[in-house]
């Protein structure tokens, strides 16, 4: 696994040596990917997820420091940055899909879940880091464009998803100089070529200091298709 970590190229640019990066959530899927190629750049990686066998794993791969808990807990959030022992460049913050249920099997439950999930924890994460990134660092959060096209069973899915970028406009406004980014992932294909991609994102973000409050899509067109699909008359 070393070999994969130090056969990547540096750009100019995407340096991120002697700067340390936070992953919630950095177990597998986007999270794993993007950590990969943070340490690729050069960073110090501490790593967190629910999973302790796969947390383990990932850390034994990137030479990461991990932490082993569940990131909407939110006292635990607390007690991991307070344990932090130096300061930190950069936070990314990934969060399980939303689910989409017919009205008649909505499960207050889970929709609570994907509350605390989507829109408490970026707060939680938020106040937490402050302090603890330095100024001119990048908390740099994960979410969806589901939900933006109306569709039936989507209405929890279009809420969350209309009122994060919200959330991390005001947020930017609020931690300054730490830069508040939202990365909108749609179908950017499958697997890990797609993860790569949102990665490839990531880092650019936590080395691009001019964005800050910026919410970005990457959906491989997608977005903009349904646009198009939907201002095309009929037989056009």
């Amino acid at each position: 696994m070393a070999s994969r970590i130090n056969s990547s190229p540096v750009p100019r640019g995407r340096d991120l040596r002697g700067q340390v990066v936070v992953v919630i959530g950095g177990s597998s899927g986007i999270g794993l990917e993007t950590a990969r190629l943070a340490r690729a750049h050069g960073a110090d990686m501490i790593l967190t997820a629910r999973e302790p066998d796969r947390l383990h794993r990932a850390g034994l791969e990137l030479a990461a420091s991990i932490a082993a808990f569940d990131a909407t807990d939110s006292g635990r959030l607390g007690r991991f940055f307070d344990a932090l022992p130096t300061p930190i460049d950069h936070v990314l913050v990934t969060a399980s899909g939303s689910r989409c249920a017919p009205s008649g099997g909505f499960d207050p439950d889970a929709a609570r879940r994907d509350v605390d999930a989507r829109l408490l924890l970026p707060l939680q994460v938020a106040r937490n880091a402050t302090g603890k990134v330095v100024p001119g660092g990048t908390m740099l959060f994960v979410g969806s464009t589901g939900g933006r096209r109306p569709a039936a069973d989507l209405a929890l899915v279009a809420a969350l998803t209309a009122a994060l970028p919200a959330i991390i406009r005001s947020l930017a406004l609020e931690v300054a100089p730490v830069r508040v980014n939202l990365i909108a992932a749609g179908a950017v294909g499958g697997g890990t070529a797609g993860q790569a991609g949102i990665a490839a994102l990531a880092v650019h973000l936590m080395t691009n200091t001019a964005i800050t409050g910026a919410t970005i899509d990457i959906d491989g067109g997608q977005g903009r298709r349904m646009i198009v699909g939907q201002n095309t008359p009929p037989g056009g």
